[in-house]
């Protein structure tokens, strides 16, 4: 496999990520825990091979693990960073 698609690949799914955070804004903080958990499962559990196996495989999950640990920890960090400003209103 060339170096290019699996720079594609990880650059696509970090790009989708941030832009998703920025564009829908953090969602509720447990849909990012959810989407945290389901990245390390799919990270950690080994894949049978009667699912699936080999490189474009391999780059389907790697993608995927990307796109969902990255939002899920951007969700998660995203209120130490962000500040909202509120303007209050001065009687």
């Amino acid at each position: 496999m060339s170096t290019s698609w699996i720079l594609l690949a990880y650059g696509g799914s970090l790009f989708l990520s941030i832009a998703l955070l920025l564009w829908l804004h953090p969602r509720a903080w447990y849909w990012h825990l959810l989407s945290l958990t389901a990245a390390l499962a799919l990270g950690f559990i080994p894949i049978p091979p009667s699912i699936g196996s080999g490189p474009d495989f391999d780059l389907i999950v790697g993608f995927a693990f990307t796109l969902l640990f990255v939002w899920g920890a951007g969700g998660l960090a995203a209120p130490l960073f962000l500040h909202r400003h509120h303007e209050h209103e001065h009687p």
